[in-house]
This record gives structure tokens, sequence and C-alpha cells, in this order.
């Protein structure tokens, strides 16, 4: 009755086993030493073979391995068998109809007396191959994406703190080693060299921009073949180059170096088979102190010295030419008394929507409205402005104006698109900004701040952060300006995200001849795409730089070939002619 009991134990476990085997669509075989081959039905069914006896020849299974696998297929079985250990394997078969399966086998070795057995296991895992093959072709995508990514965010922030035509540090770059080197408590020693090009303008109006671009790219490697390796060089803008010179042991050595760039820009620029005149003026200003306070300040004025005296020559700074200074004050109290006199003047240019050509948004420039010399160009205040710190009155003084004007299109039934001002880091900073706009009375979506000192942008204060949020509440965009040329970086981007940013014309204009400079763009655009940021592009000059922006992706266009700026009642004649159906269409 016992043995009764077992057998039909031994049958039930058995039956389940089987029904498990089956439902797992395992197949069992068994494999002996004198070369005997079993094989349970389910091993049938993973090879497609249409039978169903125990015993098979190993060339059923030799065979349905696919040709690429089977000699490692047969080796491992061997191997197996000649160490007498178990036996693990994977590969291909062939099914009768074609199909390709991977399979995973593994086996057991049993060793009774003379008779050795493998008795193994195999089950279709191509499902599981697939699944693995494809993730790691995810991966691969995305490792690549991730790379791209990293090489487009690196030659942005390289962009950012170089100067695309010579490649040497731009101001940006200048300002963050200057502050790193003045501020360093163990450095007593540091000079300053302010190098101007003489003749550049010439050079520019008798042979073309594209000599002048020749000039400035052999006087950035003159320059920078004679500093010291510890030294410095950046390029300030326009024809002004800057040298840090932070180890020294007496002044001479600094004339040195100064006047060998002098003999050397005194040679000229070989461009087009022609010598075109260069030359270099330079104001030197050095501290043995500690306090680099007023350097920069010191080395423009031994700069105008040398120009005023005749050009082609060194000159350091000493303390009666701070009698500049106190002209630059004179120019200050003027501009001072201007903005008392409602002289400042905003000029507005136009910026169109890049696939409609319709206006989409209008740029307020600053003009002076001096009554002797007429409308004067930001370059003839702005920088005596910022330095004495009026930049935050003036851009007071040019929204109130944005504002009035506004208000006279709209109550004559002009729809007036979004204005964007100029606003400077001061401004931005200052405790009772927010007081001074609520009194604005500023409808929300009618006016946008464009960031125009964006230097700070990497290392925003709270009390600006927190200005550019209140703004935000108030429906007044935030907008960069200039983005490219060293001012705004990808990382003050992050931060900030403002709702556009306007790329550097200095970017924009040489993308009709240089690929770089296009393959730049795109990366830009891309990435303010990513963030979810409007593109503008201005010194829009030509149409070819409008097709060319279109393609790249830009949202909005800005630039003398749509539309130069103009005073208040010629803008509302172009606002009046849109209204009316004649869009302007670069």
């Amino acid at each position: 009755m016992r043995l009764a009991r077992s057998e039909w134990e031994f049958q039930s476990v058995l039956r389940r086993l089987e029904l498990a085997l089956d439902a797992s669509q395992i197949g069992v075989w068994e494999h002996n030493a004198k070369n005997e081959v079993l094989w349970d039905l389910q091993m049938h069914r993973l090879y497609a073979t249409g039978k169903t006896q125990r015993k098979v020849t190993s060339d059923v299974w030799v065979q349905a391995i696919h040709p690429d696998d089977r000699e490692r297929a047969e080796r491992e079985f061997e191997e197996a068998i000649q160490r007498k250990g178990d036996y693990f394997s994977e590969f291909r078969i062939i099914l009768p109809n074609g199909d390709v399966r991977y399979l995973r086998s593994r086996a057991h070795y049993y060793e009774d007396g003379e008779t050795t057995t493998y008795v193994g296991a195999e089950w279709d895992v191509t499902a599981d191959v697939m699944l693995n093959r494809e993730l790691t072709h995810q991966k691969s995508i995305a490792e690549a994406r991730a790379v791209a990514l990293e090489a487009s965010t690196a030659q942005i922030e390289y962009a950012a703190e170089h100067d695309y035509l010579t490649g040497l540090p731009n101001r940006r770059y200048f300002d963050r080693r200057f502050s790193e080197l003045s501020n360093d408590p163990d450095r007593s020693r540091l000079a300053i060299l302010h190098v101007d090009l003489d003749y550049f303008k010439q050079v520019n109006d008798t042979a073309g921009h594209a000599a002048g671009d020749a000039v400035l790219k052999s006087a950035a490697l003159m320059i920078a073949s004679v500093v010291p390796v510890s030294g410095f060089v950046a390029r300030m803008g326009g024809d002004e180059f800057v040298v840090l010179l932070p180890d020294f042991d007496t002044v001479e050595e600094i004339r040195v170096v100064a006047q060998h760039i002098v003999r050397l820009l005194k040679q000229g620029v070989s461009y087009g088979g022609s010598l075109l005149q260069a030359g270099a003026s330079i104001g030197v200003a050095w501290m043995n102190d500690g306090n680099a306070a007023n350097l920069l300040a010191e080395s423009d004025i031994a700069l105008y010295r040398a120009k005023k005296l005749g050009r082609n020559r060194v000159e350091f700074f000493a303390p009666n030419l701070k009698t500049e200074l106190s002209r630059n004050r004179r120019i200050a109290e003027h501009v001072k008394l201007g903005l008392e006199r409602d002289e400042f003047v905003p000029f507005y240019q136009i910026q169109v929507d890049a696939r409609t050509g319709r206006i989409a948004g209008i740029e307020a420039l600053a003009r002076w409205k001096h009554p002797q010399r007429g409308i004067l160009l930001p370059e003839a205040f702005l920088k005596v402005t910022a330095t004495l710190g009026l930049l935050a009155e003036l851009d007071a003084a040019i929204l109130r104006r944005v504002l009035r004007d506004r208000e006279a299109w709209e109550s004559r039934g002009i729809d007036v698109p979004r204005i964007a001002v100029n606003t400077s880091a001061a401004r931005l900073s200052d405790p009772a900004l927010m007081e001074q706009i609520k009194g604005l009375n500023i409808q929300p979506g009618t006016v946008s701040f464009e960031l125009l000192e964006t230097v700070f942008l990497d290392d925003i204060e709270e009390d600006v952060m927190m200005n550019i949020s209140a703004l935000r509440q108030m429906g007044i965009d935030i907008e960069v300006d200039d983005f490219g040329s060293g001012h705004a970086s990808i990382i003050g981007l992050l931060k900030l995200k403002p709702q556009r940013l306007k790329i550097d014309q200095r970017l924009v204009m040489p993308i009709i001849t240089s690929r770089e400079q296009r393959s730049l763009i795109r990366s830009i655009v891309d990435i303010a795409r990513a963030l979810g940021i409007d593109v503008i592009a201005e010194g829009v000059e030509t149409l070819a730089h409008v097709r060319l922006l279109r393609r790249l992706g830009c949202d909005t266009l800005q630039g003398n070939a749509i539309a130069f700026p103009v005073p208040g009642l010629e803008l509302f004649d172009q606002l009046v002619a849109e209204q009316q159906g004649q869009p302007v269409r670069p």
C-alpha cells in the first residue's frame, strides 16, 4: 500500500513537472557517452522538427544551428565533456521556415559507474536578445545625443568668452580675469596695456571690412606673440585690445613689451597684395600697492594721451592725467542736464516675424537730441554715462518716453506690438525699481526689458532675481541682448530663462561666408528652443542674411535690411502701413 502511494506521488510530481516545463516552453534533452541523444516533445517544438520521437541523432541539433554559431556551440559542448563539467551556451538556430531564433542551453554532468550523461534544458530567448539589442541601440543614440549636446554647449560656452574673429578672450573673459588678479591678496603688482589700432577706420573705409578683419586678426597674433606666458590678452571690441601683465620686476619690462607691440604693428599688414597701414597707440597703467580699482580707467586716459600726441606711441598714466577724468565728469554733468531737460529720446527699429514678415516687436534705442550738436548716437555718451553710474537714469528716461509714445499711438487706434527697452544691471539691482515701475502703469505684454549689462547673469544676486520675478508677474518680459558677444552665457540663460534672446550682430554678419558661424547660430537656436526661448537675430543687413536666418530657425529678424531706426513719427507711419495690410516683407 505504501509502495502504491509512493508511485502515485511520483507520478503526480512528474505530471506537475511536465506541465511546468510545457508552460515555460523549456525543452529537456539527454546526451550520453554513447552519443545517444534524447529529446522531449518541447525540444521538437523549439526546433520545429515536426516529429515526436524521443531518440534523435546529434545531427538534428548540429544542422539546425546557425552556420556562424555552429563551430563555437560544438566546441563549447566538447570542452564541457573534456572537463566533465556543466555545459552552458547560447546560439542561434534556423527553423525550417527560415526564421532565426536565439536559444539558451544548460546541462548538468552526471557520472554513474562507466556511464556519463548530460541532462540539459533549452529555451527560446529571442525576445530578450531583441529587447537588449534595442536597449543597447537606444542607449547608443542617447549617448551620441548627449555627446553632441555637450559639444554644442562647450562651443557656446567658448564663444561666450572668446572673440569669434581673433579667437582671443573677449570683454567678459577679461573682466573675470582682471577681477581674479586684482583681488588676489598675494599680488602687489599688475599692469594694463590698453592697445588701440591706429588708422583702422581708414582701412575699413578704403579697403573694406574684409581687409579690416585681416588687420584685426594679424594684430591679435602680433600682440599675443610678445606677451609673456603669464600675461593675458583680450579683444575688448572694435579695434581695442587689452594686455594684463601680472608678473613684472620693473616698469622697464612693461615698456619693452609695449614698444615691441608698437614696432610690430607699425610694419603694417599684407592683404591682397597690398600693405595696409596699421600701427597702434598704447596706454599703460600699473600698480605696485595692491590697489587696482582704477587701472582700466587710468590706462584709457593714458591711451587718449597717446592718440592725442601723434599715435604709434606708448604713454604711461601719470597723476596729472587725471584732468582727463575731470573732463569726463564735465561730460557727465552735460548728460545729467540733458536728462533733466528730457533731451534723450527713443528711436525705434522694428523686428519682423522671420516667416511672415509682419512686425513682431520693436526695439527702443537711446539717442541724445543735443541742443547744439543735433542727434547723437550712443557712442557719444554711453561710455561716460556707464562709467559714472548714470545708466539707470538714462534707462528710466527712455522708458518714460516709450510709454508716452505708445499711449499716443494707441489713442489713435493703432495696434502697437511689444516694445523692448534696454535695462542695465544697475537699474535691475535698484531696490526702488518696482515702486517706480508700478507708478508707470505698464499694461501686461506691452513692454519687455532687454538686459544690457548681462555680465552679471552668471552670478545673479538675490535682489536682482526678486526684481526680475516681480517684473514677470507684472507682465513685463525679460530678454537677453547681444547673446554670444561675451556678455550673456548659457549658464546665465539657464538661471534667468528669458522669453527671448537676441544673437549679437557680430555673430550674425559673417554667416553668409562662414560655415562655422552658421553652425554656431544653429547651435544657439537649438539650445534656445530646448529651453523654450525665442531667438531674435540682429544685424540683418542683406536679403541673403534673411534667407539664411530663416533656414537656421530664428524666430524674429532685426536689422537695416528690414528697417533703419527711426524717430517716433516715422515709426507711427510704419505701424499704420502694417495695419492697412502693407507689412514689411524682407
